[in-house]
């Protein structure tokens, strides 16, 4: 076998990944929507294969809206609903649904040829068989979000969908990150894994915090206590905050509180970020630090037009979208700070 076939091998697997992250940040921004529509407690079962289909008749959409009459939602916030109404919150949730099967797919089927045909370089096995088994413990994670919206709360637990969310954005940063080393093999034989610095992971520390709290203001409907900025209501510290559960029962779940420290968290995010961004400029990686600088300014700039527009839909969804390409495009700058210098 010539040493080009033998490199172009973790050329195509990067390819491969790189089209998986795209469309994982396409899933993300259908479960935006999907939350922010309140079409996520739709569909009431979880059917891997027969939920692909969805109701081809009026019979079977009727049988589907008398499941979703059942559950509090509807009773205590959505009773009298339409069959119509029902019909377009059942199509985002739906669509979420099957976008997850398709990154599934996409992992599943490309693995198992590329092992079919030994194309899959040394030490890189175990690590594309790990995030394959990722999507479909989301999947899983997917279905006990759902759970806990259909028997006593008429909205999925904000825990939950953290988790979900948190989930679906560290699969993408190790699509990007593992995709970033088969790169740097395709281009040299001898290229071994990027690693990650004390900083690095300081870095990931500080988004991670970030991640969490925007999850959780996403499952409280947070963003929608304030419409101002860079006062909340105001008062730079808003009032109502309930500190009667403790501080902790506050910090965890008291939507007041989760607003002013998401948006003001923001500013530590970002300039931990610039500060990835600084060094990468010094060190040549000039393309990086750039994306970054921009990817940064974008998700603070619509962070503040969410607040501004009232949580609207397509502003909030683009907000959503954006900050999982801002994760994609850390775990690339982490990735190349991991490297040698240029």
């Amino acid at each position: 076998m010539s040493d080009s076939s033998s490199r172009s091998r973790p050329a195509a697997l990067a390819r491969w990944l790189w089209l998986v992250a795209l469309l994982v940040i396409v899933v993300v921004g259908v479960g935006g929507i999907t939350r922010l529509t309140e079409s996520g407690l739709s569909i009431t079962e979880w059917r891997p294969v027969s939920g692909v289909v969805p109701p081809t008749n009026e019979a079977d959409w009727v049988q589907e809206f008398e499941k979703y009459k059942q559950i509090p939602e509807y009773k205590e916030i959505n009773k009298g609903m339409s069959l119509d109404a029902f019909k377009a919150i059942f199509f985002w949730e739906w669509l979420h649904r099957i976008l997850g099967r398709l990154v599934g797919a996409a992992m599943l089927i490309p693995l198992a040829w590329f092992a079919f045909r030994r194309a899959i370089p040394a030490g890189y096995g175990w690590r594309l068989f790990a995030l394959t088994s990722l999507v479909g413990l989301q999947g899983a994670i997917g279905w006990w979000m759902v759970a806990s919206g259909l028997e006593y709360r008429t909205d999925v637990s904000h825990y939950r969908l953290a988790t979900h969310l948190l989930t679906a954005l560290f699969l993408l940063a190790g699509l990007v990150w593992t995709a970033r080393d088969l790169s740097a093999l395709a281009r040299d034989p001898a290229a071994r894994p990027a690693r990650l610095t004390g900083f690095s992971l300081a870095v990931v520390a500080i988004l991670f915090v970030q991640l969490l709290l925007g999850a959780w203001v996403a499952g409280l409907n947070a963003g929608q206590v304030a419409s101002t900025w860079p006062m909340m209501n105001d008062h730079l510290v808003p009032e109502g905050i309930d500190w009667s559960g403790g501080a902790w029962m506050a910090i965890t779940n008291d939507p007041f509180l989760l607003h002013f420290l998401h948006r003001w968290w923001s500013w530590a995010a970002a300039l931990a970020l610039l500060w990835l961004a600084h060094i990468l400029a010094r060190r040549g990686a000039k393309r990086e630090a750039g994306l970054l600088l921009f990817v940064v300014a974008a998700q603070m700039t619509l962070g503040i037009a969410t607040v501004l527009s009232g949580v609207s839909l397509w502003i909030a969804v683009l907000h959503q979208v954006v900050g999982a390409v801002l994760v994609a495009t850390a775990a690339a700058a982490l990735h190349r700070l991991g490297r040698p210098p240029a």
